[in-house]
């Protein structure tokens, strides 16, 4: 049986969690191995639909168990938050494990995301704002509080305490309100009873699944254009979402990975600041939006779009490893008459095939489109790649050839049912 790797293959928004929570339902396991609440997965499952943050997909698949993993971090409230949500809907969320060595997003880091962001002003990143970027450099500086730590009151208030007095003077500086310590460990400490029943040796768990045959699935936060190495530096997240962060942020080792999936719009979506080569600013923009329901499901803030980009689909491909794109929201771009799709790159007057290693030559990209005939029939209800309109199976056919990497589902609504399989990702 597969460790598959789900990630977004774009800026995000792609899809991620319904293409998971497919897969989920015959898989044993789904871990979340990266970023926190700063993203949002959006499942509909019948006539419910479910928008996932800071858990894992799979908490919906009654026979899978979903694994927060050590490279997420964590925002207890929101976690205790989305657990109740879903306890009142029927849901059970007792399966959830929780990696003891996930770093917990505390009350000053949330505080320092939000001043460091005001303070540059047009020069802003973009963040969500939920104390994501502070908890990883917290981590990357050995200042961080893991979920162990609850479990040491004494070392708990400690390390909180060493933190502050680090960050105290920057919070007043940039005209912060001060944060008492015992506050922050006392609101903490709330938390042990609660989440003591979910922490585990995530690594060794997912290890041994591994080892009797069990199908792992990872599932990533974020998407490989706003990742911390590969991204569109600095306009990224804090953490890696590419394949290579399944590993790291799960403690499952790289020749244990069987399949790389990754989600790609038929069109591309980008929140935040940065460059995007293909972004419509008028009204083709402003339909895609409405068409596509492009408002953030964490943040509600609308999305930038644009066209297909082929060059970001190979770059992606090529870093993650990628075996499959699972291509969602194809009926999206029903009803239009031709369909652009970005081949190349026109940079300072040459034509770029590949995404280009210079963030600042990447920002002076202007697309390089070719055509294709659109068509203007409802593909809702397809379920097969032979119902599709004659023109919507060209679509799909050039995307693939250009993307290099073959395409094995394709989304033509939000429902869980509503995904053409080409090629079993399980099996």
């Amino acid at each position: 049986m597969p460790a598959v790797i789900i990630l977004g293959a774009q800026w995000g928004d792609e899809g991620k969690g319904k293409a998971t929570d497919q897969l989920g339902v015959r898989a044993e396991y789904v871990v979340k191995y990266n970023g926190g609440n700063n993203a949002g997965h959006t499942v509909v499952v019948g006539e419910e639909k479910f928008a996932l943050h800071l858990l894992p997909s799979g908490i919906l698949s009654p026979a899978c168990t979903p694994v927060i993993g050590n490279g997420v971090v964590v925002d207890l409230d929101v976690l205790f938050g989305e657990l109740a949500e879903l306890d009142s809907r029927g849901v059970d969320t007792s399966r959830l494990r929780i990696s003891s060595k996930a770093h917990i997003i505390t009350p000053y880091t949330k505080m320092m995301d939000a001043l460091s962001e005001n303070a540059l002003g047009s020069a802003k990143i973009g963040t969500t704002g939920r104390g994501i970027g502070p908890t990883y450099a917290d981590k990357a500086s050995r200042l961080g509080l893991r979920i162990q730590d609850l479990f040491e009151p004494a070392e708990l208030r400690r390390k909180v305490e060493a933190s502050l007095a680090h960050k105290t003077p920057l919070i007043r500086a940039l005209g912060g309100q001060e944060l008492s310590a015992s506050e922050v460990v006392d609101q903490l400490l709330s938390y042990v009873d609660r989440v003591a029943p979910m922490v585990c040796d995530v690594a060794h768990e997912l290890n041994e699944a591994l080892d009797a045959g069990k199908t792992v699935v990872f599932e990533g936060g974020q998407s490989t254009m706003l990742d911390l190495d590969h991204g569109t530096y600095p306009y990224v997240t804090s953490s890696n979402a590419t394949a290579g962060g399944a590993c790291t942020g799960s403690g499952v080792g790289p020749t244990r990975i069987n399949r790389v999936v990754g989600v790609m719009k038929a069109y591309v979506t980008r929140v935040g600041e940065g460059p995007f080569p293909t972004e419509l600013l008028g009204t083709e923009g402003e339909w895609l939006r409405e068409r596509g329901g492009e408002f953030g499901v964490t943040t509600g803030r609308a999305r930038r779009c644009g066209w297909y980009d082929a060059p970001v689909a190979r770059y992606s491909s090529r870093v993650n490893g990628m075996t499959d794109i699972v291509l969602t929201k194809l009926d999206v771009l029903s009803g239009l008459e031709q369909i652009p799709v970005c081949v190349a790159y026109e940079i300072d007057g040459k034509r770029v095939e590949e995404v280009p290693s210079s963030e600042a030559e990447f920002a002076r990209a202007k697309p390089i489109y070719e055509y294709l005939p659109g068509w203007s029939e409802d593909i809702s209800q397809c379920v097969c790649f032979e119902d599709l309109p004659q023109h919507a199976q060209e679509y799909v056919r050039y995307v693939e050839k250009i993307s290099m990497c073959r395409i094995s589902s394709i989304g033509v609504g939000a429902d869980r049912t509503q995904t053409i399989i080409l090629r079993d990702l399980i099996d």
